[in-house]
């Protein structure tokens, strides 16, 4: 069966909103024959059909040895605030998102998913949102489309378990930063 995408095109990539206003689950549409399959993770003119203006400028790579290496809750405050791909190219990481745009529906509220490299699913992040993940598997490793170069004093981030955002992580983490285990609760931040 042939999947068409809002262009009336044979879709090349199937997006599915999330709970939280603006963020999507992007999943690949592969095309299969004896070889494998081809399949596009990116095209600016599918994304723009959703409403997402994502243009990156930079791409990055976190890789994480240990099973329950936490990462998060990071974002870049504006002027730097930032849209991000999300996907996890080795191992697998339950990856969480909270909207803390003030004046949101969906405001301090969170989503979590699950990405692999087996579903090959990513996860659109809009600016406004802070992201993290932990890891489910040793070796995990993620990679990071961003639509603006880092800037340092703008990052900020938030405590991985306050109890105001309520995150249901699905395992305690066993690595975790003295940077990331050391933020405030999201009203603080």
């Amino acid at each position: 069966m042939e999947t068409l995408g809002p262009l009336g095109k044979t879709a090349a990539m199937i997006f599915t909103p999330c709970p939280l206003a603006d963020a999507f689950i992007v999943d690949l549409a592969p095309q299969r024959d004896e070889r494998g399959f081809f399949a596009r993770s990116y095209c600016t003119e599918e994304f723009a059909a959703h409403g997402i203006s994502l243009e990156p400028s930079q791409c990055s790579v976190s890789f994480n040895e240990r099973r329950g290496t936490l990462r998060g809750m990071h974002y870049q405050a504006d002027p730097h605030a930032e849209d991000k791909l999300v996907r996890c190219t080795a191992g697998a990481v339950f990856d969480v998102i909270v909207d803390v745009r003030a004046g949101s529906a969906t405001y301090r509220r969170w989503f979590g998913a699950r990405l692999s490299a087996r579903n090959r699913r990513a996860l659109y992040v809009p600016r406004g949102f802070a992201h993290g993940f932990v890891s489910l598997t040793h070796a995990a490793e993620v990679f990071y489309m961003i639509s603006a170069p880092h800037a340092p004093e703008s990052s900020r981030g938030f405590k991985w378990n306050d109890p105001a955002v309520g995150i249901e992580w699905p395992l305690r983490p066993a690595v975790i930063s003295v940077r990331d285990d050391g933020y405030p609760p999201l009203g603080a931040a």
